[in-house]
């Protein structure tokens, strides 16, 4: 009954148009991603294109007919047969070119991903999406040993690090701070915790508001994590050691099972100090994928992973003045026996695709239970001689249970000219969370003075205080919404839609029965604009809107002013010029102005009262480069200009004040050079001028430059050596902070030692 509703919904707009859709795989049954797809009638005539996503899937939007496919890739034999549109092909194989042709580890396919589904949730090239988006893939993440979201954006324009208490990912995204704003293939993953890449096929980093997509928040853009899927042979195994006695293991292994089914394991243990004094960790991962093709146009992914990360609680050091404090880089503030962090993640998830007709039907529920906690110790202020510091301490704990499903249909049609890809879709969601605070104690007192140079504190105890969180809060979701992409001409493209959040959050303070409830219903539009004067050359502009509901991206708490208050809005005018000057390497640049309003600010008419008169705004451009630049070379990185500041009052500072940890100006580059057919070498390269550690623009974190490298050698054609080292010249830096006394320093220079086995 579904199948032929969907027929009737569809018939009347979409009978003149058809696809042709695939999965492209390598000779180990692997998918192969950025295989380029042609379907032409004729010889001579145009031919219609398409690049495999990175699970090797493609479509291919087109009038029902007979055709001829053409699938190219480098270092396979082109492949080509007769098709008859519409239909659906399962599994298409390449062939290395050659019978002796050896394709080593060290051989490089370059960084770039050419397509994503994660922007506009229809299988759409980077060239033709509307907004600046950074694509970091598992290539990359291998060649440069990265083990955390902190080190994928080190080379990623417009963003950075903040220091999150040193208990999270969080990141400034063009001025925006944001510890939420975390998904996994686009599912919401919001609860605070370091996150690990161990079972990843790429990130991708998408700038700007994206609420149509991704929903509530993401006001300077959205870090989407996509899992690696099961869908042929593989087995790898890496071995890791480094600095300050790093250690890590890692496996990848998978197989098919008959003709309709495949699965894939992935698995981690990482055991590590630091080069903080009493600093280290402890996490480990299992991460199972199973996929079943009952049918050719039929699959369904189910989905697991078993996370535990435990470490160190680590605030970094105190500032004096203006600048960080002249200490020793490993000086450790608290009691390094109670400072701990953990975090418990299970997350399952079923995900099913199934195409009806000329309907593409994708339907994806997860549920996913955290655990997670830290004790801290917090450095303060350091009295007027700089001979003591305060030193205050806290733990906090959050349980989240999180229900989420999403529902997506696409078609494509044409209407007279004009060829349309319209997706249409809904999700429901459901958070359960529980929050527990308590203030540590020395003595009858919450903090204590302890000596400059040697700041340990005795042992605290820890019990609630009159303000100390205790609340539970039920989180209800229900969203719609659509979008249409159109091709008016060859070289004119239109995005547009809206999508509708009704947002209900219900508060329990569990200490006084107080209950409280706030719900918002927001809009969120977006439009955008691409000419294309040639098919690898796009020039942009876009318009979006983000809203944040003013319980804050944690919802952590509601009180009776919070819940008078309307979201804060998130407007972006985007505009940039995409160019891929070969098959395997983009150019990138853009140019934006987000607009931060309804921000919380003072009444000056009345200081007990909270009005919605604030207001910030970030500008700024970014030039980014990614992918090949020839068979030798390989670059990932990019250049920010930006500024961003309080355009009227909030609560936090006045205007004019720049935003805090958002600096003028960064620049990344890294470089993978193949000098050999088994030897290859790495360069990266990384500025960031100076940056206020606080809204107040009182202390300055320095800018600085640091440099890193790599050496990668093939010993045969299954097994690499490489060795990666970090801040080379070891050079003294300021990498972040959560304010004026809580600063991260850099690490010093590190050396890694990985190997990498590859079984067939």
């Amino acid at each position: 009954m579904h199948r032929v509703f969907l027929y009737l919904l569809v018939f009347p707009i979409a009978y003149a148009q058809s696809t042709i859709t695939g999965r492209i795989l390598d000779t180990t049954q692997a998918a192969l991603a950025g295989a380029q797809v042609q379907a032409f009638r004729s010889p001579g005539e145009p031919a219609l294109t398409a690049t495999s996503n990175p699970t090797g899937d493609f479509i291919l939007n087109l009038p029902a007919g007979p055709y001829t496919l053409q699938i190219t890739a480098p270092g396979f034999l082109e492949y080509r047969a007769p098709v008859t549109a519409p239909t659906t092909i399962t599994a298409i194989q390449l062939q290395i070119e050659t019978p002796h042709t050896s394709v080593t580890i060290a051989e490089s396919t370059g960084y770039l991903a050419s397509a994503t589904t994660s922007a506009t949730k229809t299988l759409t090239a980077l060239v033709d999406v509307p907004q600046a988006i950074t694509v970091i893939t598992s290539e990359q993440i291998h060649d440069q040993l990265m083990m955390s979201i902190a080190d994928v954006v080190r080379y990623v324009p417009g963003v950075s690090v903040h220091q999150g208490e040193n208990n999270r990912d969080q990141l400034i995204i063009r001025g925006n701070s944001t510890s939420a704003d975390f998904f996994v293939n686009g599912v919401r993953d919001d609860v605070q915790y370091y996150r690990d890449l161990y079972n990843l096929e790429n990130v991708e980093v998408l700038k700007g508001p994206n609420a149509l997509i991704f929903g509530r928040g993401g006001a300077g853009g959205v870090v989407n994590r996509v899992t690696k899927q099961a869908t042929g042979s593989v087995a790898e195994l890496n071995l890791q050691l480094g600095s300050w006695r790093n250690k890590r293991a890692s496996g990848d292994f998978g197989q098919t099972l008959g003709k309709h089914a495949a699965y894939r394991l992935n698995a981690f243990y990482e055991d590590s100090d630091s080069f903080r004094q009493f600093v280290g960790l402890n996490r480990y991962g299992l991460s199972p994928t199973l996929t079943l093709s009952p049918g050719p146009r039929t699959r369904l992914v189910i989905a697991f992973e078993n996370f535990h990360d435990h470490r160190v609680s680590d605030r970094g050091i105190t500032s004096v003045g203006t600048r960080p404090a002249s200490v020793d880089f490993t000086t450790f503030y608290g009691s390094p026996t109670q400072a701990n962090i953990r975090a418990l993640v299970n997350a399952g998830s079923i995900t099913l695709e199934h195409q009806a007709g000329r309907v593409n039907l994708t339907n994806r529920f997860q549920v996913a239970n955290y655990d997670r906690g830290y004790q801290n110790f917090v450095p303060g202020a350091p009295n007027a001689t700089a001979t003591l510091v305060s030193v205050s301490a806290y733990n906090n704990a959050t349980a989240r249970t999180n229900l989420f499903n999403q529902t997506d249909l696409s078609t494509s049609f044409t209407t007279g000219p004009l060829r349309h890809t319209l997706l249409g879709g809904a999700e429901l969601g459901r958070q359960f969370t529980d929050n527990f605070r308590n203030t540590g104690y020395f003595g009858p007192a919450t903090s204590v003075l302890v000596p400059f140079l040697n700041p340990q504190t005795p042992l605290a105890t820890f019990r609630q205080s009159a303000t100390d969180a205790d609340n539970h809060l039920v989180t209800n979701l229900a969203a719609t919404y659509l979008q249409d992409q159109v091709r008016v001409t060859r070289w004119l493209q239109l995005v547009g839609g809206a999508r509708f959040d009704h947002f209900d959050l219900r508060y329990r303070n569990n200490r006084t029965a107080e209950t409280l409830r706030r719900p918002d219903n927001v809009v969120s539009p977006r439009a955008g604009i691409v000419l294309k004067p040639a098919d690898q050359l796009s020039f942009y502009g876009s318009y979006s809107v983000s809203f944040l509901p003013s319980s804050g991206d944690q919802f952590s708490s509601l009180t009776t002013i919070t819940q008078q208050v309307k979201p804060e809005r998130f407007t972006n005018l985007e505009a940039g010029v995409k160019w891929e000057p070969n098959r395997a390497l983009s150019v990138t640049t853009a140019v934006y102005r987000l607009d931060r309003t309804n921000t919380r600010s003072t009444d000056p008419n009345d200081p007990t009262r909270i009005v919605q008169t604030g207001e910030t705004r970030s500008k700024g451009l970014e030039i980014g480069a990614t992918g090949r630049i020839n068979r030798m070379w390989s670059v990932s990185g990019g250049i920010t200009a930006q500024k961003a500041f309080v355009v009227s009052d909030t609560t936090a500072a006045k205007a004019g004040a720049l935003i805090a940890q958002a600096p003028r100006h960064t620049f990344s580059l890294w470089n993978n050079f193949r000098l050999t057919g088994k030897l290859g070498a790495g360069l990266g390269m990384v500025n960031r001028s100076d940056m206020f550690a606080a809204i107040d623009n009182t202390v300055v974190l320095p800018g600085y430059w640091r440099t890193d490298a790599a050496i990668f050698y093939s010993v045969r054609e299954n097994l690499r050596v490489q060795v990666n080292g970090e801040n080379l010249f070891d050079r003294r830096y300021f990498a972040n902070a959560d304010n004026n006394f809580n600063i991260s320093p850099g690490n010093p220079r590190a050396i890694r030692i990985a190997l990498v086995a590859r079984f067939r």
